[in-house]
Order: C-alpha cells, then structure tokens, then sequence
C-alpha cells in the first residue's frame, strides 16, 4: 500500500520561500512521476510542478521561475522550492505519485502567504 506525507507548509510573508517535502513509501519515485498541486477555497485542483521518471520538470506559467521541483530517490522524497511567494500561492498543497496505472495522493500541507 503506497503512502505519501506532506511536510514543510505554514505561514510566510510575501516574497518569502517555503520547501515542501513529499516522503513515499510503498512506490519508488525513481520508477514513478511526482507532482505538485494546490488547491485555494472555492478553487479546483491545479498543478504546479511535475518531475518525471526520467528527472525532466514541468511548471505552469504561474509559477515558473518562481518553484523549483526535485527528488532524491535515495530518501524517496520529492520536493518543491517555493520563492518569491506571493498571496495567491495560498493553497493547501498535494502531491502524488502516479505511473500512468497508479494515482497515489498525500493528505495535504497548507501554505498561507500574507501580504
């Protein structure tokens, strides 16, 4: 049974940075992609960062330049690397492992960007 466990959310101010960590156990993000994605009060889920099996990322144009996506397969962590934040990055944040079979989530970490 695979499980994933946000860690890193909180409160920051504008411009600040926050790291998110993802930790999985039962999959292996080496063999599996990893992603991000948020989801702000009466908004639908987004995606914000994606890392591929192969080590390539993709961003939306929301973020990019501004969130940077990573994994250490060693620990099986992925993480995101969240700069220059600003107030409408305020989400709770995912991430899931899926290998195009599989869709695993985690239960979310909240981030909160004050202005």
């Amino acid at each position: 049974q695979a499980r994933l466990v946000e860690s890193g959310g909180g409160e920051v101010q504008a411009g600040g940075s926050l790291r998110l960590s993802c930790s999985a156990s039962g999959i292996n993000f080496g063999s599996f992609a990893g992603g991000w994605h948020r989801q702000a009060p009466g908004k639908v889920r987004e995606p914000v960062a994606a890392i591929y099996s192969v080590g390539t990322t993709s961003y939306p144009d929301s973020v990019r330049g501004r969130f940077t996506i990573s994994r250490d397969i060693a620990k099986n962590t992925v993480y995101l690397q969240m700069d220059n934040l600003k107030p409408e990055d305020t989400a709770v944040y995912y991430c899931n492992a899926y290998d195009g079979t599989y869709d695993y989530w985690g239960q979310g970490t909240q981030v909160t960007v004050s202005s």
